[in-house]
């Protein structure tokens, strides 16, 4: 495991603008350096139906073992990331220069991955065989997984490199998420010669949204409204207002449940005032599971005591491609990799963490 080697293909990767729907540079980068390691490179058409400028990237890898690992890292990243310049501190960690993300969601868990492959091939070590999944499109709803092509994976197990902690920290069950869109619906009139005329949607929303339970309901449910969009000059009373919320849970009762009692304070709401509610609910994700005596938290377990890595199993309140993993039969659990206040200009990663990454899942990889 070459450290200097490490950060510098992380640096160079952070460098490379791929926002969600764009990763098209990212993913041609790549597909030549997967190639060059000799590895067999298939991209998908999910890209095409999401509106992405690039599909997801799947690559394999034969070798001797009895298993099949699928290692996964998305390759899209959030917004501010365009043009950004890492700065490495005398403190070893890594930041932006403060006006964009770091992006270390998920170059870290992409560069930890190659990094594996490439002392693999290096070193002519034994291995499982491998498959390899970049996918596009994960922030915000994960449709790249969620529109891989399944028919190319044969894995028994997936190691999924996308959360914060450090290495060992291993995400064993994550959250089901559900989307709900509203648009209220007033009438527009004058504000000042004829307000009593009007019904102003504004109001109407503020009703809903004032009688919602939000933010944090228990320790496995949380709520939020993220948008608010409608309105104009002072004078016209405003006739249209748009909402999106969002509600995550790792019980799947918990989360029909704050999502049936969003919809009632919209309902309520309309009818208190007598106007239309257009009222659109998308299940975007389903939560995962994993137990801890199964093969793929067993294997990181084994890995962590042999490197010396504390195993810490956890859940999770974010969504991963870890769920749409074990949506489609293959287990799989999402380990640390160092990222720090990600989706942030705060952002930053430790060094130490993005080598030991690669480690524990070179560790993982053997025969």
């Amino acid at each position: 495991m070459k450290q200097e080697r490490v950060i510098e293909r992380f640096l160079e990767y952070v460098k490379i603008d791929s926002p969600t729907k764009e990763e098209k540079n990212f993913k041609e980068r790549l597909k030549k350096d997967l190639e060059d390691l000799g590895l067999e490179v298939y991209e998908d058409k999910a890209g095409e139906e999401i509106g992405s400028n690039s599909g997801n990237l799947i690559a394999k890898l034969k070798g001797t073992g009895d298993k099949t690992i699928l290692f996964s890292s998305h390759m899209d990243t959030v917004s501010p990331g365009r043009g950004i310049e890492p700065v490495i501190g005398e403190d070893g960690i890594i930041r932006s220069k403060g006006d964009t993300i770091l992006a270390g969601d998920d170059k870290s868990g992409v560069s930890a991955i190659m990094e594996m492959l490439t002392v693999l091939k290096e070193e002519n070590i034994p291995h499982h065989n491998i498959e390899v999944a970049f996918t596009i499109s994960e922030e915000g709803g994960l449709f790249g997984s969620k529109l891989l092509d399944y028919s190319k994976i044969n894995a028994d197990f997936g190691i999924v490199l996308d959360s914060g902690g450090s290495p060992g920290h291993t995400i064993l069950q994550g959250p089901a998420q559900t989307k709900i869109n509203v648009v209220f619906k007033g009438k527009s009139a004058h504000a000042g010669v004829a307000p009593e005329e009007g019904v102003s949607a504004i109001q109407i929303a503020a009703d809903a949204i004032s009688n919602m339970k939000l933010l944090r309901i228990d320790e496995e449910t949380t709520a939020n409204i993220g948008l608010i969009n409608g309105g104009g000059p002072t004078n016209i009373v405003t006739d249209t207002v748009e909402i999106k919320a969002e509600a995550r849970s790792l019980d799947n009762d918990k989360l029909q449940a704050q999502v049936d009692h969003m919809v009632k304070c919209v309902k309520d709401a309309q009818e208190k005032h007598g106007i239309e509610a257009e009222i659109e609910v998308i299940e975007a994700y389903k939560s995962f599971k994993v137990e801890e005596d199964s093969l793929p938290a067993q294997t990181v377990k084994k890995a962590c005591e042999k490197l010396g890595f504390k195993f810490s199993p956890a859940k999770s309140g974010g969504g991963s491609d870890t769920n749409n993993y074990n949506l489609n039969g293959i287990p799989a659990v999402n380990l640390g990799i160092g990222m720090t206040k990600a989706h942030s200009t705060d952002e930053f990663i430790k060094i130490e963490d993005i080598v030991n990454g690669a480690k524990l899942i070179l560790e993982i990889a053997k025969a």
